[in-house]
């Protein structure tokens, strides 16, 4: 068994920053001492102390927005716009950024939105407790189209039922309900065949069409001005943020989204809190940030037709082209219910990923496909690195840990992954299918895997163990055995 030399891989990007913080708790010892103990937790207990600071230090770095006190109630201009809550919230809107932004209160009440909602600098926008928005399903009604990304990809199309474009401090908040109204009869057939749809027989007009186009532009290196498409079948997300700094979504319900969720989009300062997420149709991802910087996920439940939360940076040549990754991210405290992942790495992850920590979260469900995943291939490729999940609580589960290097195209590009110092730490799972599928390349293997106080108690079938250089064990259990892999 190769062993990783942590000293040497872990945490660059935080290394000066932790050596004042080391220092600061009393603790006498040097950072590359600190990390190269890392291995050996169960003796030294410093990673604990290593991965809090770490973490903390992160969500010290995230930058919540700040708001002017005024408000505007959106009832008030309701009448003024013949009763067109649409008109009548961006009015709202409108008459607060211009004073200097502000609360945008949508009172208790079902309220109907025929389009949008675009959000301007120094703007929370409010839902009372009771109140609820429900969009549109007319997609004309999501025109004209706006710079935006879809599976990674840049291109001109649909607006997000919710969208800011390069605003800073904008915010999301209150205890009422988004509701994006999609169904089998609207929006969720545009994916096309699904082994959960409920529309019959494959479309004619499904999303493959446009995606296929769309991938040809990409590789082809054709302007995002460009990138239009008279005959669109890409569904909108619900929110998305698009180059926003200072972004808060607090407290909300989102429900029945045409596509992903919560999808921020090369931003800085993200924090997703107490926000409930539930809807089961095709693509329903959770919370997507991509190619962000400084995110915290936190008191969230996810209850999703898709992956909880997928850290994403761009698909293929527009992932390269833009060349930005998704770091400095802290889960924690959340709930995964349905899903194809817990949390998750890619699949449009070609710009990296780098510095991510999740903890304190628990996931159970027989619609759970996987706890703890990575899936790229080399076609997107990617730089993975300093990965860090502990303390997470799993009860039923079809696949425990996965890393595939073999997701949809597989080994057909020139972009192999490449992982380094990967941490999987006081994971628990009541019952799974298989503990591990971990699949890499005969020609890069996986590398940089470490698993501490591992304990899977009821696991039906063999891990899956291919291709894999570097991986280091210590206290890893499967069904009350220790589990060596001595064939590594």
């Amino acid at each position: 068994m190769v062993q990783p030399n942590s000293t040497n891989t872990r945490r660059h990007f935080l290394k000066s920053s932790l050596t004042t913080t080391v220092a600061a708790s009393g603790m006498a010892v040097g950072l590359p001492a600190f990390l190269s103990g890392c291995v050996n937790t169960v003796e030294t207990g410093r990673t604990q102390r290593q991965w809090d600071a770490e973490a903390n230090l992160i969500k010290g770095m995230v930058k919540r927005p700040t708001f002017a006190k005024r408000q505007a109630n959106v009832a008030d201009f309701f009448k003024q716009h013949n009763e067109n809550f649409k008109q009548a919230l961006h009015a709202a809107i409108d008459q607060l950024a211009s004073q200097g932004g502000g609360k945008v209160v949508v009172p208790k009440g079902d309220w109907l939105c025929n389009g949008p909602i675009h959000l301007q600098s120094n703007i929370n926008l409010h839902l009372d407790q009771g109140a609820t928005i429900r969009f549109s399903t007319n997609p004309e009604d999501y025109k004209p189209y706006v710079f935006t990304r879809w599976e990674g990809m840049e291109l001109m199309g649909y607006s997000p039922l919710i969208y800011a474009f390069e605003k800073t401090n904008i915010a999301i908040t209150g205890k009422g309900t988004l509701d994006g109204s999609a169904a089998k009869d609207n929006w969720w057939p545009w994916k096309g065949k699904w082994k959960a749809s409920t529309w019959g027989d494959d479309p004619v007009e499904n999303q493959k069409y446009t995606r296929d186009t769309l991938q040809e532009m990409v590789e082809k290196g054709t302007p995002v001005s460009d990138r239009v498409f008279e005959n669109n079948y890409l569904r909108p997300p619900f929110i998305q943020p698009y180059r926003c700094e200072n972004v808060l979504i607090e407290g909300v319900t989102i429900l029945r989204s045409p596509f992903w969720l919560v999808n921020p989009v090369l931003c800085k300062n993200v924090t997703v809190n107490d926000v409930y997420c539930k809807s089961f149709g095709p693509n329903s991802d959770g919370c997507d940030p991509e190619s962000c910087t400084n995110v915290l996920i936190s008191h969230c439940t996810f209850d999703t037709g898709d992956d909880c939360i997928a850290i994403k940076s761009g698909r293929n040549a527009d992932g390269r082209r833009v060349n930005v990754p998704c770091s400095n991210i802290v889960i924690e405290h959340c709930e995964m219910k349905a899903g194809h992942g817990g949390v998750v790495i890619g699949s449009e992850i070609s710009g990296g990923v780098e510095n991510l920590y999740a903890q304190y979260c628990t996931m159970s469900s027989p619609d759970l496909d996987r706890g703890i995943r990575i899936k790229t291939n080399s076609i997107r490729g990617g730089h993975l690195k300093n990965l860090n999940y502990r303390n997470i609580d799993i009860g039923t589960v079809k696949d425990a840990v996965v890393v595939n290097f073999f997701y949809e195209e597989g080994d057909a590009g020139n972009y192999p992954p490449l992982l380094e110092d990967i941490s999987i730490e006081n994971l628990n799972v009541a019952s799974a299918k298989r503990a591990f599928v971990l699949r890499g390349y005969d020609h890069t293997p996986i590398a940089g895997l470490t698993l501490n106080n591992v304990t899977i108690k009821r696991a039906l079938k063999s891990p899956i163990i291919e291709n894999v250089a570097q991986f280091s064990l210590n206290n890893v259990f499967i069904n009350n055995q220790p589990f060596r892999n001595s064939g590594l």
